[in-house]
């Protein structure tokens, strides 16, 4: 299969290019050429598959002639090595929980794929791969402990200085061999211009090999298609309409569930959920799009103003907003309603969600008014360990810390601090 750019000035690349590339030289995101729907036999008999049945049935269509079907089995039983269960918060709302892997954030998935992907197409070249990458929160931890090791590749991760928690700090900050931390003078879009900026600099491009992995990466992205299968594999049974809420940054895992739809998963919508940076709410209010700068909030993964994979929802829908507005709704929440459904979850059965979560929750239930026969299901997207300070102080209850994060909490922090795109560039010439 070929991926062309959705600004379409540059040539069509097979799925190795496009995951070495990034982003494409016209400054595009990636996107597949066809997204073929898969047999109905596949939803029917859902129950009986395992996950990595399911997940390389899938992904497939989109590694077919790069990824030989025994290497990407391979591939799919190291990422899918924990579970991903739902968990009933009431009959009708069920939370998927997405943080079972290394890093305990949902992003451990695309970035162990990516990783293994990297790491196969460049297993013959001489050449060293830069991994340039922005973080507002989990993605910076899961990149660098999917990378951690692997030859040939070098991984700098960018992130605001005093904007992410201390525990995702740690897990980007601590890990040292091919793992570098920049802490930049800044908020998570100045981070992401960075690393924008670096793609297109002639200069540097001439020194280094640069790829993102960042969800702007199709193998960052595509693979986060297979929670929404997987939970549609055990809610099925719910005999309800199911629906998803997403709580929603850069906008890469609900665009993924959008192409799990379009393989033919029998769910009908989606939920953006947000935090008050709300670009893409006010664009399903108003059909105008006015991305903004992010402010900062507790649920800090999701501080995002102008999130990068929208385009790729819109362009899923022809930009239709029709039909785009059958398939999606988005609202947002404060910090403030934030902590009220941290208790309001607690409250119902003891469950202990986690701020991002917790606005997933509040996205379903505002669609759920409308809609009451649905079974509803919110993606928790991190442990809330990782939140420590905040989620203790909401609910008034010490959290035990899991073995995955009491492995950083004594390790030193190393980061290098940057203020402008001249640091970074500065940086990755020297290197």
């Amino acid at each position: 299969m070929k991926f062309y750019s959705l600004n379409n000035t540059a040539p069509e690349v097979s799925f190795d290019i496009a995951v070495v590339n990034g982003i494409a030289p016209d400054k595009g995101l990636y996107f597949p050429e066809e997204i073929k729907p898969l047999p109905s036999s596949f939803f029917e008999k859902i129950e009986s598959l395992s996950n990595e049945e399911i997940a390389f049935t899938a992904i497939q269509q989109f590694v077919s002639g790069l990824v030989p079907d025994n290497v990407l089995k391979d591939i799919l039983k190291e990422v899918l090595d924990f579970e991903f269960p739902i968990v009933e918060i009431t009959p009708n709302i069920g939370t998927l929980e997405l943080f079972h892997g290394p890093t305990m954030a949902f992003k451990d998935v695309g970035a162990r794929f990516m990783a293994q992907c990297l790491g196969y197409f460049s297993r013959s070249s001489k050449n060293k791969i830069t991994v340039l990458v922005a973080t507002s929160g989990d993605t910076g931890g899961a990149v660098a402990n999917g990378f951690l090791g692997v030859k040939g590749v070098n991984v700098v991760i960018l992130y605001p200085s005093g904007k992410v928690s201390d525990i995702q700090e740690r897990q980007l900050t601590t890990l040292g061999q091919n793992i570098k931390a920049l802490e930049v003078e800044g908020t998570f879009d100045d981070c992401q211009a960075m690393v924008k900026n670096a793609f297109l600099d002639k200069d540097l491009l001439a020194h280094m090999k640069l790829t993102s992995a960042n969800s702007i990466n199709v193998a960052r992205w595509l693979p986060q298609l297979f929670y929404f299968l997987f939970a549609y594999k055990q809610a099925k049974s719910k005999g309800k309409e199911i629906i998803f809420s997403v709580p929603s940054g850069n906008f890469g895992n609900i665009c993924a569930g959008l192409v799990a739809q379009r393989l033919g998963m029998p769910v009908n919508h989606f939920i953006a959920a947000t935090n008050v940076n709300d670009t893409v709410p006010q664009f399903m209010s108003t059909k105008e799009y006015s991305p903004k700068p992010s402010k900062a909030t507790i649920s800090n993964a999701m501080d995002v103003g102008d999130p990068s994979n929208f385009i790729r929802i819109r362009h899923l829908f022809k930009d239709n907003f029709e039909e785009l507005e059958k398939n999606l709704s988005s609202y947002s929440f404060d910090d403030n309603q934030t902590k009220e459904a941290l208790k309001e979850i607690y409250s119902l059965n003891g469950y202990i969600a986690d701020p991002h979560g917790a606005v997933g929750y509040l996205g379903l239930k505002k669609y759920q008014t409308q809609y009451p026969n649905t079974y509803g299901i919110f993606l928790e997207t991190a442990h809330p360990v990782k939140f420590l300070d905040i989620v203790e102080e909401t609910l008034s209850e010490k959290l035990e810390i899991p073995a995955q994060i009491k492995k950083v909490m004594g390790k030193t922090k190393k980061s290098i601090q940057i203020s402008n795109y001249e640091g970074l560039k500065n940086f990755l010439l020297k290197s």
